[in-house]
């Protein structure tokens, strides 16, 4: 995904001369090729996050779209008076690109982590907030980013994830839904898509159908299209890899709540836990531990239809 990515802001550049791109302490290597070809629209500023952001903020207002590529934890945690102030109060056209949002960090620690990144990003003014799936649907969304107006965030995952969606074009602001079922719904956003199509699998097999929404716009959601589906259902579960407090699941519950849907819902949501973890492991073992498997759904899908 990280590399569809680069390779995405490189096409962009070459075919529009207000594209430039920033990063922060990244690998030796990194765009090599954009370097070469366009070195007065390549810069690599080192280990001053604050700075970078403020330096593509006054880019973008002289007329520039700016992408601003490093690791995610620094760009959200680090930067969020200049995301704020400089980007977002002034509605300019930068595009940062984190990576390794949630746990891709994981045997770094919670230092490196990005786990409470959606929550904290989804209640800034004027910020649109990308979550895409893998590859292919970051190569359809970045070709939109151009045109734009407004700063964007796009979190990345941790690179060749397996290709998830089926989608053939993508708009900002639109869900996607993946499997059709009554009994239940399930949505997520990232990664988590490959989990809830592994769990809608094994719910037909126990016999209760589940339908999918893909939500790869966090902000701003597809309210009409998580309406339209609670009503169709009998519960709801969400899937993040964002702490449970603020984020996506947050998001759909309080839709949902002031949807005053005619017939009640029981909804669970299923995320990363309100404490710093003690475990040391994978990205995968991380999942384990949080309950964010395809078992666990099903787990959490039986204990809300059958009772």
């Amino acid at each position: 995904m990280r590399k569809a990515c680069l390779e995405q802001v490189y096409q962009l550049a070459a075919r529009d001369e207000r594209v430039v791109f920033m990063g922060s302490d990244l690998g030796a290597g990194t765009l090599a090729h954009f370097q070469k070809e366009m070195p007065e629209r390549f810069f690599m500023e080192g280990i001053a996050e604050a700075h970078t952001v403020g330096m593509a903020c006054g880019m973008a207002h002289e007329g520039k779209i700016v992408y601003v590529n490093t690791i995610q934890s620094f760009l959200t945690r680090r930067c969020y008076e200049q995301l704020l102030l400089d980007a977002c109060m002034h509605n300019l056209n930068v595009r940062f690109i984190g990576n390794g949002g949630g746990l891709v960090y994981a045997p770094l620690g919670p230092t490196h982590w990005a786990t409470e990144d959606i929550s904290i990003l989804r209640v800034i003014p004027n910020l649109t907030v990308l979550c895409p799936a893998d590859a292919d649907e970051m190569n359809r969304l970045m070709p939109q980013t151009l045109k734009h107006q407004g700063p964007i965030f796009i979190r990345l995952a941790k690179g060749y994830d397996p290709i998830v969606t089926d989608e053939k074009t993508f708009e900002i602001g639109k869900a996607y839904p993946y499997r059709e079922g009554r009994d239940l719904l399930l949505i997520g956003c990232g990664v988590m898509l490959g989990i809830m199509k592994q769990a809608g699998e094994l719910l037909t097999k126990a016999g209760i159908e589940a339908s999918i929404l893909h939500l790869p716009t966090v902000k701003p959601l597809d309210t009409e299209a998580i309406i339209s589906r609670a009503r169709q259902t009998r519960a709801v579960i969400t899937v993040e890899e964002n702490t449970i407090l603020g984020g996506l699941g947050s998001a759909v519950a309080e839709i949902l709540a002031e949807a005053a849907l005619p017939n009640p819902l029981r909804m669970k949501r299923i995320g990363l836990a309100d404490s710093f973890s003690e475990n040391y492991g994978s990205q995968l073992e991380h999942f384990a531990h949080n309950g964010l498997t395809a078992e666990n759904i099903v787990k959490e899908a039986h204990r809300l239809i059958d009772n």
